[in-house]
């Protein structure tokens, strides 16, 4: 019997191309289109519709007391104001990522950052959407002057938690919105290994639908 242990490749997604016969935009909205397309995989022709979107960024603002800045506003879709991380499309021509953060967190919490850092990319839901989002993890926070916010954002509650107690939250089901768990569970566990797993604020977003590339 061989003493060699099999090799065993690290967990990672595999850009897989396929090719895609038809594509029909069935309907065009103010942030998301939806679309159909005809595509073959596996010696057949299937039919998805999926949300066409942008992509978005979040941020986790973390002070110095390991305190990190959550935001309460209301998302009609739920029903609900829910405890969020700040965040934003990728709406704006010409911006990079880590500029949208920078955008998002002054409008929405009136903080500037000196410390930026990649901290979790995630496809919000893949099996219907092609939404990526990456959020940051941001440090060395300076206030700014207030923003002028409206809409959904007019009352916008901001609270500053401890890390461990977002967990809690987390863990506890109090908290649902998707982007506040996966930064928070990252921003935990990185900081128990020494913050070793942050990427570049600049690091090229290869997952993105529009940002990405092929080499993937």
């Amino acid at each position: 019997m061989s003493d060699e242990s099999p090799v065993v490749e690290p967990l990672t997604d595999v850009r897989s191309p396929v090719n895609v016969t038809r594509h029909d935009r069935m309907f065009e909205g103010k942030v998301w289109d939806v679309v159909s397309e005809d595509f073959d995989y596996n010696g057949e022709t299937i039919t998805r519709e999926l949300l066409d979107h942008p992509g978005a960024v979040a941020v986790l603002a973390l002070d110095d007391q390991d305190r990190v800045l959550l935001i309460r506003q209301y998302r009609h879709p739920v029903r609900a104001r829910d405890w969020e991380l700040p965040a934003g499309l990728l709406d704006e021509a010409g911006e990079s990522p880590v500029d949208a953060a920078r955008r998002e967190l002054a409008e929405e919490v009136d903080l500037a950052a000196a410390q930026w850092d990649v901290l979790a990319e995630y496809w919000t839901s893949p099996g219907g959407s092609n939404e990526t989002l990456r959020i940051y993890l941001a440090r060395q926070l300076t206030e700014l002057d207030a923003f002028e916010r409206t809409a959904e954002e007019a009352d916008i509650e901001k609270r500053w938690v401890s890390l461990d107690d977002a967990l809690a939250a987390i863990l506890a089901r109090r908290t649902q919105n998707p982007s506040l768990t996966v930064g928070v569970l990252a921003a935990v566990a990185s900081r128990a290994g020494g913050w070793t797993s942050l990427g570049a604020a600049d690091t090229p977003w290869d997952r993105h639908p529009v940002l990405g590339n092929d080499t993937w």
